[in-house]
């Protein structure tokens, strides 16, 4: 710990202490559950854009992706190229449906639409993947912690968690999103330092770099070729990656949570569309850390290749860049812990404790009960974090593959429930069962890639939804309510506005500037194309 220096230190406990006291500021302005849920729905949206990037692009982004490159090449980008498309299909289909609702859990939808069996089942497939997921986060920023100041792997993991823990049980949401806009500046910095850094210490040209990465198989971005056991194929990223992504941000609480925090549904809507246009360039600068790492360690091996960007950080020996590359590592973690604390917090108290234990509490009660299981959430996660510790792959890689389990059967749920007249909440108890053990079977028996897991689980639990409930509870006249035909019917019905503020509040109609997105999607596969056959 001596060698981290008085320096690194000083900026790791100032970037702390910050968060902590900004928690402690906005918990005086907390008077009732529904703040700490939705911060009274006051959030500008350009920092709940910012908050959406810092949430998803974690510790696991800042470690894993480049590790994830240093292995399979600039092929990872195929993968993370999709974020158009998927914001597209989210802000014209989902975002309404949540946002419209007044809800604090998106999973309310479910039960509205079929019935309270579905929504717990889908909070709970969410609870158990959210913790996962959160424990491989924690274990990231352990590492950091671990390969720079010496602290035993296990003993970070507490710290961590504590910290992240004390200031989103005190602020809520609002405290999760402007700590994230401080987590997202420094996250960038420590990134482009390290990039600067590394080009500089780089012994040839970066031309003549990337010409020999181009010979080594290192640089080819889009691999067209449908293999689907292949997991980083152009047809991975467009089509599988794409339905899983849309997942992320369509059907988890932790992602849309933010998002009702909004003035108005266009708030809502642009807070997305900063990360439609942001990630790509957020996960190019990443991956392609990774490929020059490569180069520059000359396809080195190392005990843990999580720790790659850090020892880069460490051999350059810049002072104060590895307290730096502390505090952006734990930036980007805690982004992401503090998000997952309180939006796990939301579905134990709405879709469980107020739903089943307590229905007609106090608001004071409600805030009380989700700051209680914002600790035990905590609590819990600690436990697969430190199962995680004898990982020695790309833990980016590692969480892509638990996540996808647990993606197909969410996706299903809603777009069976989005699109189908005849599905029912029995068929859709029967669809998720079978989708899961198709994923199982799929995962176990086969050599089909991980990012295909979702389209499968997805397209299983359709099928069977629908049949199973044509089975049990036969055809259906009408559409329900809380489908998009039925959506728009009923707007039309009760004589409601489709548009407040220029934006579609009605689901399933197009925003105009959403199709920049679909033209921002067409430029990046086209300078995908263009920079694998340039070197």
């Amino acid at each position: 710990m001596e060698t981290f220096g008085t320096l690194n230190w000083t900026i790791l406990v100032v970037y702390i202490l910050g968060n902590l006291l900004l928690g402690y500021y906005i918990s005086k302005r907390i008077s009732t559950a529904d703040h700490f849920y939705l911060g009274n729905r006051q959030t500008p949206w350009w920092a709940i854009g910012i908050s959406v990037v810092a949430t998803y692009v974690s510790a696991l982004s800042f470690l894993g992706g480049p590790s994830w490159a240093y292995t399979d090449g600039f092929s990872v980008i195929a993968l993370h190229a999709n974020y158009p498309l998927v914001i597209f299909v989210v802000i014209t289909l989902f975002l309404p449906f949540f946002y419209n609702s007044g809800v604090a859990s998106i999973y309310d939808y479910q039960e509205r639409r079929f019935g309270p069996r579905a929504r717990a089942l889908i909070s709970s497939i969410w609870l158990v993947s959210q913790t996962m997921t959160s424990a491989a986060i924690l274990y990231a920023t352990s590492l950091v912690l671990e390969f720079i100041t010496g602290i035993d792997v296990v003993h970070a993991i507490i710290i961590v968690t504590i910290i992240a823990l004390v200031y989103t049980a005190l602020g809520g949401i609002t405290a999760v999103i402007w700590t994230d806009v401080a987590q997202a500046g420094i996250l960038l910095v420590g990134a482009i330092i390290i990039l600067f850094a590394l080009l500089q210490q780089m012994p040839e040209s970066i031309g003549t770099t990337l010409t020999t990465l181009k010979a080594q198989g290192k640089l080819n971005p889009l691999e067209f070729d449908f293999n689907l056991t292949h997991a980083t194929t152009a047809w991975s990223g467009i089509i599988a990656m794409t339905l899983y992504h849309i997942t992320v941000y369509g059907t988890n609480q932790m992602m849309v949570q933010r998002t009702l925090a909004s003035k108005s549904i266009g708030d809502a809507k642009k807070s997305y569309l900063t990360m439609g246009f942001a990630a790509f360039f957020i996960y190019f600068l990443f991956i392609f850390l990774g490929v020059m790492f490569y180069s520059y360690y000359q396809g080195a091996e190392f005990e843990n290749s999580n720790t790659i960007i850090l020892q880069f950080a460490s051999d350059y020996g810049l002072p104060g860049l590895m307290g730096l590359i502390a505090a952006a590592v734990m930036a980007a973690s805690m982004s992401s812990l503090d998000s997952a604390f309180n939006s796990m917090s939301t579905v134990m108290t709405v879709d469980f404790y107020q739903k089943y234990i307590r229905k007609d509490a106090t608001e004071e009660h409600y805030l009380k009960m989700s700051r209680s299981f914002t600790v035990l959430i905590a609590i819990i996660i600690i436990v697969p974090a430190i199962m995680l510790t004898g990982s020695t792959g790309s833990i980016l890689l590692v969480l892509s593959n638990i996540g996808s389990y647990f993606v197909g059967a969410q996706l299903g749920m809603f777009a069976v429930g989005f699109f189908s007249k005849h599905a029912t909440e029995k068929g859709v108890l029967v669809g998720t069962a079978i989708g899961f053990v198709m994923v199982w079977y799929i995962a176990n028996h086969t050599d089909i890639a991980w990012p295909w897991y979702c389209a499968i689980g997805a397209f299983t639990n359709i099928v069977v939804t629908i049949t199973a409930s044509l089975l049990i509870d036969g055809k259906s006249d009408e559409y329900s309510s809380y489908s998009v035909r039925g959506q728009i019917k009923a707007f039309a019905e009760e004589g409601r506005a489709e548009k407040q503020d220029g934006w579609y509040l009605v689901p399933g109609k197009i925003d105009r500037v959403s199709y920049l997105l679909i033209v921002f999607f067409v430029a990046t596969i086209l300078f995908l194309f263009l920079f694998g056959r340039a070197f």
